[in-house]
């Protein structure tokens, strides 16, 4: 066992990632949040072309990672949504891999319903909380 301090200290136990310190910009990339159909984590191919302005955005930057938050309408349990937006994180993770980018740079996290884009309860506010965000990472200096 270690004490504080020590090899398993606190910082180590509750590390969610590899680039958890590192810094966050939500804007640089906002112009390519991918959007889904109501119940799908499948890729559109309309929404390809954004996956790979990121994936071009990576290469020009071989600094930086980027996090992928997963997002769902309100519609249905927080359990499922969870879910459903962690596969949708997962699929856009796989075309940027697919696209050269190193797996290590790419972390995703689903936020379910929690982080909706738009306030509403219909169709047109749900069509803009099924997406997923990118945020991108730069180490500390």
């Amino acid at each position: 066992t270690s004490g504080p301090g020590g090899p398993g200290d606190a910082h180590a136990a509750n590390a969610s990632g590899p680039h958890d310190l590192w810094l966050t910009d939500a804007e640089a990339l906002k112009a390519e949040t991918v959007y889904f159909e109501f119940d799908s984590s499948v890729l559109k191919a309309a929404e390809k072309s954004k996956v790979a302005a990121v994936a071009d955005y990576l290469k020009a930057n071989s600094a930086k990672a980027v996090k992928i938050e997963g997002n769902c309408d309100e519609r249905g349990t927080e359990e499922y949504n969870r879910s459903l937006g962690e596969r949708r994180a997962l699929a856009v993770r796989e075309e940027l891999i697919r696209l050269g980018i190193d797996p290590t740079r790419v972390d995703t996290i689903s936020y379910g319903k929690d982080k909706p884009a738009v306030p509403g309860h219909d169709e047109a506010a749900w069509k803009l909380n099924r997406r997923d965000d990118f945020i991108v990472l730069t180490p500390p200096k």
